[in-house]
């Protein structure tokens, strides 16, 4: 629903879907639902094997009691989802875009800068940031460059980790 809640984040329409996660098949162009109990699903990242799927519910956006934590979903044959148990919880502001790294650590967005976790779920350590930060990515030539998107700047950090996305 992002985008269309308000005309401050975009233009404001109806929800056309429930807020739910979808899967995409390419052969058969069909979308399923493979999660719906979500208040505002956001951003979402595989485990470096794929074989775990972190889904953001960022419903804290527009109601102070919603949920702000990313949970740990297994992947299944087909795409099929099961478990969802709450991996980590947001101590300041809200998860938005992450990124994991070939350790299986994940690098989130936050509302005080960048928190890093262990693949189960240990707050590792923050990078403090001035401003709210809303996506990271990682780059630059050995993909140890993590980039920073926040309210009015982009920043960059290297770090002695190797981002898993493509390309």
């Amino acid at each position: 629903g992002y985008g269309i809640m308000l005309n401050y984040e975009g233009h404001r329409a109806k929800y056309e879907l429930p807020t739910n996660v979808y899967r995409f098949d390419p052969d058969s162009g069909q979308a399923t639902v493979v999660a719906d109990d979500f208040v505002r699903p956001n951003g979402l990242c595989f485990s470096p094997d794929e074989s775990q799927l972190y889904i953001t519910d960022t419903g804290a956006s527009h109601d102070p009691e919603g949920p702000r934590h990313i949970r740990a979903f297994k992947v299944g044959k087909g795409g099929k989802l099961s478990g969802g148990k709450v991996f980590a919880v947001c101590d300041a502001g809200l998860f938005d875009g992450f990124r994991l790294d070939e350790d299986g650590n994940i690098w989130s967005s936050a509302g005080d800068g960048v928190h890093c976790f262990s693949p189960k779920g240990e707050l590792l350590g923050k990078i403090k940031v001035p401003e709210v930060v809303s996506n990271v990515t990682f780059g630059g030539p050995k993909k140890n460059r993590l980039f920073i998107t926040a309210t009015t700047s982009l920043y960059a950090i290297y770090l002695n980790r190797r981002g898993v996305q493509w390309p």
